[in-house]
Formats: structure tokens, C-alpha cells, sequence
């Protein structure tokens, strides 16, 4: 079966445009499989401004056994998903938001191949941070299967950074995290929770960078996994993450 892979980016397009959710594709295309998602999910990159970094997906060792995959997802970051310190998320342009937190990298160097190690992420980094990204499927109801979330460019919605600290000295697996919602802490976590290491996650994904031909560059941001499950947000709530040795970072929505 030939998949038309322009017609469903232009659908995500449409529904992200038009704040409509839609059906999981692969109600359409049964056989949808994930070389075909990341075939949609490049189509979709010129209507989102520059590129700015990367995004992964399904970090959690235990998510990834609940949902029947053996390694993370990734996706990309452009000049439209970024909100800046203080800038308020404003709820309505998404379909249904939701916050997670996240240790972020910055690449301090150029970094690619098909067998980069954590130590190499590690020793290319200008500095690490807490983030809360925001995500917000396209699909009606959260329902998705791995090659349309991986369309629908991981449920990339916008993300928010805090100040970049070196990571020498500090061990990424051990911080402890929480994520605050409205004055009480709904989720905490380690840094362990992004596959054992979060700079094994962004090891990961350079090793999938290099089969697309593709590779870190120097500047880029990378969201290392959600460290927490995903809280829903609308107009009037604040979210707070805090990461030990990278600081606290709020989200005010409206």
C-alpha cells in the first residue's frame, strides 16, 4: 500500500493550525509504521519556523514496555514552539495542553555518528537546565499508536527554558524533580527517569540522528524526555518545575 505521506503532514498541519483535534491516522493507514511517521513528521518542519533543537519521546523504561516499544521517539524544534522566560502559555492556541518537566541541554559543539556515547553528550555540552515542555496532541482523546505520535512530531506543543548551568559535577541521574500545579506537587521523579540517564537519552538520539543523515549542532536544545507524567492545563493555572542543582522554572497559562 502506498502511503501518501504530504496528505496526512498536511492534515497534522491543518489540525495544528486550526486547533481541531483529528483521528489517529493509522485508522486510515492500518499499516502505518514509524519509518513512515518520521517521513510525515519531516514534511511538517518548514511550517514551523527555524530549527532550533530536538525532542524526545517515550523515555520512561516502564512507558516504553506499557506501550509495546523498545527505544524513545524524537522530534524536532523550531523558532515556533519556544516561550520565553515569563511569557505566558496561552491555552487556547492548543488543543489540549498538557506540562511535563524535563532536563534540557545545550550543545555547546557540533555532535553526530552512529555510536556517540553518554561521556561524548556529556563533554559537547555548553550547559544543562530545567525546562517544562508542553505538549499537546493533535489526535482526539490522547489516542495514538507510537507511528502517529511520531507523525504528529511527539506531541510537540511549546516549551519554556531557565538559566543553563555547566554540568560538571553534577550527576543528571540523581537530581531530584518535582512539578508543582497550582500550589500543590502533583509528580516527583530523578533524573534517572529519562533512560537512566538523560544524557543516554540524548545519546540515543544522535546514534537515530545519524541513520537520517542528520546531527546535533552547536546551539541546539534538546529536551531530554519527560521526567514525570504530563499535567492538563487551562487559562488561570500555574505550573512550577524544580530540579535540584538546575534551579525552578513557573508557567503561568492563560
Amino acid at each position: 500500500m502506498t502511503v501518501d505521506t504530504q496528505a496526512l503532514a498536511d492534515r497534522l498541519t491543518w489540525a495544528r493550525t486550526t486547533r481541531t483535534a483529528i483521528p489517529q491516522l493509522s485508522d486510515e493507514v492500518p499499516g502505518l509504521d514509524l519509518a513512515t511517521g518520521y517521513a510525515v513528521q519531516r514534511l511538517q518542519r518548514p511550517g514551523l519556523g527555524r530549527p532550533v533543537g530536538w525532542k524526545l519521546g517515550v523515555t520512561s523504561r516502564a512507558k516504553q514496555r506499557q506501550v509495546g516499544v523498545d527505544a524513545p521517539i524524537y522530534g524536532f524544534l523550531a523558532s515556533d514552539h519556544v516561550l520565553d522566560l515569563g511569557e505566558p502559555l496561552t491555552t487556547a492556541e492548543h488543543i489540549n495542553p498538557r506540562c511535563e518537566p524535563e532536563i534540557v541541554f545545550v550543545l555547546g559543539r557540533d555532535l553526530a555518528g552512529a555510536h556517540v556515547t553518554t561521556t561524548e553528550v556529556l563533554a559537547a555540552t555548553s550547559g544543562v537546565a530545567v525546562g517544562i515542555e508542553v505538549i499537546d496532541s493533535r489526535f482526539t482523546d490522547y489516542r495514538f499508536t507510537m507511528p502517529d505520535v511520531v507523525a504528529d512530531n511527539a506531541s510537540a506543543g511549546r516549551y519554556v527554558v531557565g538559566a543553563p548551568v555547566h554540568p560538571d559535577g553534577i550527576d543528571l541521574r540523581l537530581v531530584g524533580v518535582v512539578l508543582e500545579h497550582d500550589g500543590d506537587v502533583v509528580a516527583t521523579a530523578s533524573g534517572a527517569a529519562s533512560l537512566g540517564h538523560p544524557a543516554a537519552a540524548v545519546a540515543w538520539l544522535v546514534r537515530a540522528l545519524a541513520a537520517a543523515g542528520e546531527g546535533l549542532r552547536a546551539g541546539d536544545v534538546v529536551l531530554s524526555g519527560g521526567l514525570t507524567a504530563a499535567v492538563p492545563v487551562g487559562p488561570g493555572d500555574v505550573v512550577v518545575a524544580t530540579i535540584d542543582r538546575l534551579g525552578s522554572l513557573e508557567l503561568a497559562c492563560r
